[in-house]
């Protein structure tokens, strides 16, 4: 071959950078990012947003839904509660952990109520799910020792009841292997 010829053809090489010219790997590189991004949104969106655990009643409370919801906005706004729940340490699986509910009305005067249930609900299997009574430990604070029996995330739900009157904080964590 002449020398002309061998410098106009083209070379398959890993320094020829002509292939990120091409609009069709450039079209390849764009659709797997975008299938990527999206994968990724999907995995922010269920960490972030309701566990969707199934209800045995889910036709009946889902069809009271927004009446349920406005009774507990109205309830809130009505009773001004603050309510916080706080672990004393990280999650271990089959250690107990302690957890404390605290409660107080819009002057800061702690909140006594009938009683106080915490659940624990696992996103990820039903069958684990459990619930515990909380203590009255001092006025308007209250207390539970959990052992969580499988790691990863589990939803905590800390519901206080004074006569007709329930509301409820949530707070999400992550029990941690040995």
């Amino acid at each position: 071959m002449t020398e002309t010829m061998q410098k106009s053809k083209p070379r398959i090489s890993q320094e020829n950078k002509e292939a990120f010219r091409n609009p069709w790997v450039l079209g390849w590189i764009a659709a797997i990012t975008l299938v990527l991004l999206v994968n990724v949104a999907f995995i922010v969106t269920a960490i972030v947003t309701n566990p969707g655990l199934v209800d045995k009643n889910y036709y009946e409370k889902g069809r009271d839904l927004e009446r349920e919801f406005i009774t507990l906005q109205e309830t809130r706004n009505r009773l001004g509660w603050q309510m916080k729940l706080e672990a004393v340490s990280r999650p271990v699986i089959d250690q107990p952990a302690r957890y404390t509910f605290s409660v107080v009305d819009k002057a800061g005067v702690p909140v006594d109520g009938d009683h106080a249930v915490l659940r624990a609900y696992r996103p990820s299997d039903a069958a684990s799910d459990f619930e515990m009574e909380m203590q009255e430990i001092a006025p308007g604070i209250y207390s539970a020792e959990l052992t969580f029996p499988l790691k990863g995330i589990w939803d905590l739900i800390a519901i206080l009841h004074r006569g007709e009157d329930a509301l409820k904080v949530s707070r999400r964590i992550s029990v941690q292997a040995q």
